[in-house]
């Protein structure tokens, strides 16, 4: 019995340093809050995984309450302006003409808009993310809500978002790939295999998806299988802190 239980503690003890060892994958589902039954199919998604919902989406409560019952962490999906105007703004979007002071009333209904949430990450923001003032001052926004952190969803390569959140002491990290840059089940498939290529080569990563029949079909699928191959599905937070 003796000589079992060590054998025991070994196996344990070698199996502690393996998860720890293990390469992090962060997943976020973005674009929360609109449909309710793909919120509700993703947040079933088995895991620590992410979802963030747009303010003032008219299923955001609803499906943030879901999801933050069930264990999984809330971000708020913080609109910022895009390069390109392609219609109507998106509710409570923070744009480069605001002033200071309006910038931190949109920001704060945006944030009371959405229950549970532990940090930001942008939605759109091609042209935002590279302005560093106007970025300056949303750090000192997510500052001032001291428990809140900032993803930085990448969508121009010339975003300075990370820097400037660093520069004023906002845990933060950014976007690695996206799944779904497109709705096809291939380019999902494959952007997953860059993903978990990313994550063994880096030590962790950070990916971002959408809640379409395709990634969900082959999220339903494969997240179980991550952590036969060697993957730990954590939640956005543990890399960011």
């Amino acid at each position: 019995m003796v000589r079992y239980g060590l054998v025991a503690a070994l196996c344990c003890l070698f199996a502690g340093v393996a998860l720890a060892d293990a390469p992090r994958v962060a997943i976020i589902i973005d674009d929360l809050g609109y449909h309710m039954a793909n919120g509700k199919r993703a947040i079933q998604l088995p895991g620590a995984v992410t979802f963030s919902f747009l303010p003032g989406s008219p299923r955001a409560r609803v499906l943030a309450d879901h999801a933050h019952q069930r264990g999984k962490e809330v971000l708020l999906h913080l609109p910022l302006q895009a390069n390109t105007d392609d219609g109507q703004p998106e509710l409570w979007e923070i744009g480069i003409d605001m002033s200071r002071e309006r910038l931190g009333t949109v920001f704060n209904e945006a944030l009371q808009s959405v229950p549970h949430v532990t940090g930001i990450n942008s939605h759109r923001g091609s042209l935002m993310t590279r302005h560093p003032g106007h970025m300056q001052w949303l750090m000192e926004e997510i500052q001032d809500h001291e428990h809140l952190f900032f993803i930085d969803s990448y969508t121009h390569h010339e975003s300075v978002a990370l820097q400037i959140a660093h520069e004023a002491g906002v845990d933060a990290v950014k976007r690695d790939v996206f799944l779904d840059p497109d709705r096809s089940p291939e380019t999902v498939a494959r952007e997953f295999e860059r993903m978990k290529k990313l994550a063994r080569k880096r030590g962790q990563v950070v990916a971002i998806a959408h809640p379409y029949p395709a990634t969900l079909d082959l999220l339903e699928r494969e997240l179980p299988r991550l952590l036969e191959e060697g993957f730990t599905l954590v939640s956005v937070s543990e890399l960011v802190r």
